[in-house]
């Protein structure tokens, strides 16, 4: 299973926001080991308000050049606006993560023409408003059925098949219950036959099982225990804070299923 690094160039993201310097904390998580480099200047965080399209764009734009430059490391960029997702594959990035699944207006168009990778993402509602009471008949199917009508879109707009990678969007628009039914059931989503991608690094619905862990720092070894249930049921990469402890915990894992042989 591939790793995802999280590169907030942010000041208020939930988990690490302001915390350090994005370009020096790409190159950290690019020697520890990560397959891609995701960097977000937005915030989506519960209750977060949106960034400025300028203000977005000075945020990402030169973390992805200067990693650009050194190689090595794929790298995504992490935004629901289509111009930004353009001026950062202009300086290098390869992949679009879109948590609004390519509903902007143009969004698929510019994906296609971008011609680059692109994750969907299930969000209920926007991160101002998402985590208010959402509710779900069948969250597992419903949220299955939404990407794959996402996909559907793309392709008519020219995506390739190819590109598309899909993410149930753990904490955005569901309640704790809901996240652990998704992560129960991420076969479904699997069985749809695009990659798919599993975000729920130190998120705090884990305090649901863990009430201790009301730190974001805290939540490490839920991100973990997440980390190998999605390898289990066949996820093709992991959005994490922590690269080079889910590269251990993903090492041992194998390691051990390789003894049982």
């Amino acid at each position: 299973m591939l790793v995802m690094g999280i590169v907030n160039a942010t000041p208020d993201s939930f988990s690490d926001g302001g915390a350090y310097d994005p370009s020096a904390r790409a190159l950290t998580l690019q020697a520890d080991g990560a397959d891609w480099i995701d960097v977000g200047g937005e915030s989506t965080r519960p209750g977060a308000a949106p960034v400025a399209e300028a203000e977005e764009q000075a945020r990402v734009v030169p973390v992805i050049r200067a990693l650009a430059a050194r190689g090595a490391t794929r790298i995504s960029i992490d935004t629901r606006k289509p111009a930004v997702a353009r001026a950062a594959v202009a300086a290098g990035a390869a992949m679009w993560n879109d948590v609004s699944a390519l509903t902007a207006p143009g969004a698929a168009e510019t994906c296609a023409e971008l011609a680059c990778d692109v994750v969907l993402m299930h969000m209920r509602g926007e991160p101002r408003t998402m985590q208010i009471e959402p509710t779900y008949d069948d969250v597992a199917k419903e949220v299955v059925d939404y990407l794959a009508a996402r996909a559907e879109a793309a392709m008519a707009a020219g995506v390739l098949r190819g590109r598309i990678w899909l993410d149930p969007g753990i904490g955005f628009g569901k309640t704790a219950t809901h996240n652990l039914i998704l992560l129960a059931r991420l076969d479904g989503l699997v069985a749809l036959g695009f990659p798919v991608v599993v975000g729920a690094s130190r998120k705090a619905f884990m305090r649901a099982v863990a009430p201790f862990a009301e730190r974001a720092e805290d939540r490490i070894g839920g991100s973990l225990a997440i980390a190998l249930v999605a390898a289990l049921a066949g996820v093709a990469m992991i959005r994490v804070h922590d690269v080079r402890e889910t590269r251990q915990a993903l090492a041992m894992a194998k390691a051990i299923e390789a003894a049982r042989a």
